[in-house]
């Protein structure tokens, strides 16, 4: 495969914190359309290589190329208007507003300033909205205050905020956290549906969350890749279980 057919090809990755090597000459190819789940014990490097795809943090060397384009060069923002689309850990959703507004202030309006100042809410948009509100499970919520929001649901807001934007990657840190037993196996409903059109790439703990949605494991140790590949291949990957009960 040439790394034209990937949507996201990461090659020679390297970004060092006071000489300390926290992602060491990584490769890693997504293809279009794949759900990958990244694990690996606490310090592995999962969230500092999502903070440099999203252009948070700059890679001392090597190339990140997203639909064939170089990212490492590119501000956070264009990274996002490029289709990168990423959330954190904690949700930050405007809890005062509905989930209506939520979604409708998400929409990438920004077709410079005056774009911004004469935006209506138009008939387009509210069936993006719908859409979307759809996709999440909230449709019947969307004139409820965020605020009063059950913990996942607000975490399906806010991946209903990103959507909004139509990214082709999405990239989740640890989604289900904090979840109770059924909004987790609505969530891997949710990415398996969001997945249909877009890749994925998401960081998690929970091995039977993983087992459920993960099209392709990628095990991180010590800012290198161990082992990659369909879950019950990397589970009885040696290296794998000597890393995870080693320690």
């Amino acid at each position: 495969m040439s790394n034209t057919d990937f949507v996201l090809a990461i090659e020679d990755l390297t970004v060092s914190f006071d000489g300390f090597k926290a992602i060491d000459n990584l490769n890693l190819y997504v293809d279009k359309g794949e759900l990958r789940v990244i694990i690996g014990p606490n310090g592995a490097g999962k969230t500092t290589l999502l903070d440099l795809i999203c252009g948070k943090t700059r890679a001392s060397k090597g190339t990140i190329k997203f639909k064939n384009q170089e990212m490492t060069t590119l501000a956070e923002h264009r990274i996002v208007r490029s289709g990168i689309g990423r959330k954190f850990q904690t949700p930050s959703i405007y809890e005062n507003l509905t989930v209506f507004k939520n979604l409708e202030v998400s929409f990438p309006r920004g077709r410079g300033v005056f774009g911004a100042l004469k935006f209506k809410c138009t008939a387009d948009v509210k069936e993006r909205i719908e859409s979307v509100a759809g996709e999440i499970g909230l449709a019947d919520q969307l004139e409820t205050e965020a605020g009063l929001l059950s913990h996942g649901q607000k975490q399906w807001l806010e991946i209903g905020m990103l959507l909004m934007q139509e990214p082709e990657l999405l990239m989740l840190d640890e989604p289900i956290a904090g979840m109770s037993v059924r909004e987790r196996e609505l969530t891997a409903e949710l990415l398996e549906r969001i997945c249909r059109n877009r890749s994925m790439i998401v960081i998690e703990h929970d091995m039977e969350f993983v087992k459920k949605i993960a099209h392709k494991v990628t095990v991180m140790h010590q800012g290198k890749i161990l082992a990659e590949g369909p879950m019950e291949k990397v589970q009885a990957d040696p290296k794998v279980i000597d890393v995870y009960l080693g320690h």
